[in-house]
């Protein structure tokens, strides 16, 4: 099985990579003045091996997408912008933290007991109070940031649903039934999973707006409930960007799951 990280697209391969252009040593050129160059003894040169140089490669410029959602080390600091925002900060030990336990151990990735919240900032987003997190692992030398989490507390009712991308593989979905949206186009990059089809989880995936927004982006991030919150998760650091992300979305699926248009 694999998790979000897993199924994200590979920078292993430079050919996939957003305006990545081969190398002009490495292309075709000219065959013929290659070949003369190779049976050419450069000059002064006498017996011993010849150092041929190699031209510099050119820095690759990244594309929008990755810009904007590939992980950087967050130089602005999360912390730094809720305060500016005017939002609360937490080591993850607070009182009102112990509700994330949940969300991390019902989140759709695989966490262990090793993982747990940190960088706890709370604050409010429009219409939403907002929670967001790291979900770090913990080791005897280090602790890593391995997702992301943006949750909103919600007072209505909210049925058990996860909502992933296609490409995704889904673990842990005992119970749960498909729950297309009627949009074959939709259908085929996101899968909402319930424990039942009602008028509330239609909503979201007939919801204009929410189709939208998801359509509008990488594919990148799962939304599940659990512990009275929808929650948005993404296998990378927190990062104002991320969290900004985060908001759109959770503000667009409660509204529809409230039946607000």
């Amino acid at each position: 099985m694999s998790s979000p990280r897993d199924d994200r697209p590979h920078d292993d391969d430079p050919r996939d990579r957003d305006g990545w252009q081969e190398p002009a040593h490495l292309g075709d050129g000219d065959r013929d003045g290659q070949e003369g160059d190779r049976g050419r003894e450069p000059a002064g040169a006498g017996p011993g091996p010849v150092t041929w140089a190699l031209p510099a490669r050119r820095p690759r410029t990244p594309g929008v997408v990755e810009q904007v959602f590939r992980y950087q080390g967050d130089p602005v600091g999360v912390q730094g912008w809720a305060l500016q925002q005017g939002w609360e900060i937490s080591d993850g030990t607070a009182p009102q933290d112990a509700v994330l336990a949940e969300l991390v151990a019902t989140a759709p990735v695989r966490a262990t007991k090793d993982h747990r919240p940190a960088g706890v900032v709370r604050g409010r987003a429009g219409t939403l109070e907002l929670v967001a997190f790291d979900v770090v692992f913990v080791d005897k030398r280090s602790t890593v940031p391995e997702y992301a989490v943006t949750a909103a507390p919600v007072l209505l009712p909210l049925p058990p649903l996860r909502l992933s991308p296609a490409r995704f593989w889904r673990h842990r979905t005992g119970g749960l039934l498909h729950v297309p949206s009627g949009d074959p186009e939709f259908d085929a990059r996101w899968v909402l999973l319930a424990a039942e089809d009602g008028p509330g989880v239609r909503r979201l995936v007939e919801d204009a707006t929410v189709r939208g927004l998801l359509m509008g982006s990488d594919d990148g991030d799962e939304f599940w409930t659990a512990a009275g919150h929808l929650a948005a998760v993404r296998p990378d650091g927190h990062r104002p960007e991320l969290i900004e992300h985060h908001a759109r979305l959770l503000g667009a699926m409660v509204a529809a799951l409230a039946g607000v248009f």
